[in-house]
């Protein structure tokens, strides 16, 4: 008993005789007849009764209609969601993103769900290094993180995001100390206490922050480091010490009990991408989601 046959069956129930299940088949009738006998000898019962030139179906011919019915509703759906997925209406986009990126996602799932309403989302969080892994053992399908990458660069192909600038983030008490000014300078820096994020594998902000000191003259006051910027702007606001992170962390994670700082000498600037598995399957719906990132439509 196969799809065919089941088929052939249905449609002979609906039309109640061969001759017309035949035409709207589009196939001759001895075939149609020789696959109904192979469906009764397959099963051992009789799925029909003659009545005249109708063909009344049978008790078992019913429990047979109804499940066939089902089956057959069960496979078009199927196919119609396989091909949906395939032209990437359907389905489920995996994205990994350090949490100081966060703010890139939003508005862009915003627009997307707009477009593609069937596609749901999976989001995964973790620092460069974690985000590398999840993406090679295929956890996540992309990934927004800032660069440098710990693993090598010909692993991953990569679209790169808009650099920025860092900022000087203090507890909001601690303001009239650099006189409320909306900016400061590097040598002013290095009076106070930094908490600063750290990777737990491998260089990044952290080299960079100290070195960008260590070239204005100073050894920054390192009190803490941590991989978390959550962590780093909870404390900040707490008042245990002031950070140096980049811009767009403060749209992920607001903070109620902070000023942010634009630092006036600071050549240091942070870079991110969105990155994926090079030379590997990627669906269709996170291509038509790294689409947004390509277009650049969402400033």
């Amino acid at each position: 008993m196969d799809i065919k046959q089941l088929r052939y069956f249905c449609t002979i129930v609906e039309e109640k005789q061969i001759t017309r299940a035949a035409k709207k088949l589009h196939m001759a009738q001895p075939p149609l007849s020789q696959q109904l006998k192979q469906l009764e000898s397959e099963l051992e019962v009789t799925l029909f009764e003659r009545n005249g030139r109708l063909m009344e179906v049978t008790e078992c011919g019913l429990v047979l209609y109804t499940k066939a019915k089902k089956i057959l509703a069960d496979l078009d759906e199927t196919v119609v969601e396989v091909k949906s997925t395939d032209e990437g209406l359907k389905g489920v986009v995996a994205v990994g993103a350090s949490k100081s990126c966060f703010s890139y996602l939003p508005a862009r799932i915003k627009a997307f769900r707009e477009t593609y309403p069937l596609v749901t989302f999976q989001l995964r969080e973790g620092d460069t290094f974690h985000i590398s892994e999840l993406l090679k053992t295929r956890a996540i399908d992309l990934a927004v993180t800032r660069l440098p990458l710990e693993s090598s660069d010909h692993e991953f192909s990569m679209i790169p995001l808009p650099k920025e600038s860092y900022v000087f983030v203090i507890p909001q008490s601690w303001w009239q100390l650099v006189s409320k000014k909306t900016s400061v300078q590097m040598k002013e820096i290095q009076d106070f206490p930094l908490l600063l994020l750290h990777r737990i594998n491998g260089k990044g902000q952290f080299e960079m922050i100290v070195n960008e000191c260590k070239r204005h003259g100073f050894k920054p006051n390192v009190i803490l480091e941590c991989p978390d910027a959550s962590m780093i702007l909870s404390l900040v606001e707490s008042e245990v010490g002031a950070t140096i992170v980049p811009k767009s962390t403060l749209s992920a994670i607001p903070q109620l009990n902070t000023v942010a700082l634009s630092i006036e000498d600071s050549e240091i600037v942070s870079e991110s991408a969105v990155i994926w598995l090079k030379d590997r399957y990627l669906s269709k719906s996170a291509q038509h989601f790294l689409e947004l990132f390509q277009q650049d439509v969402i400033k």
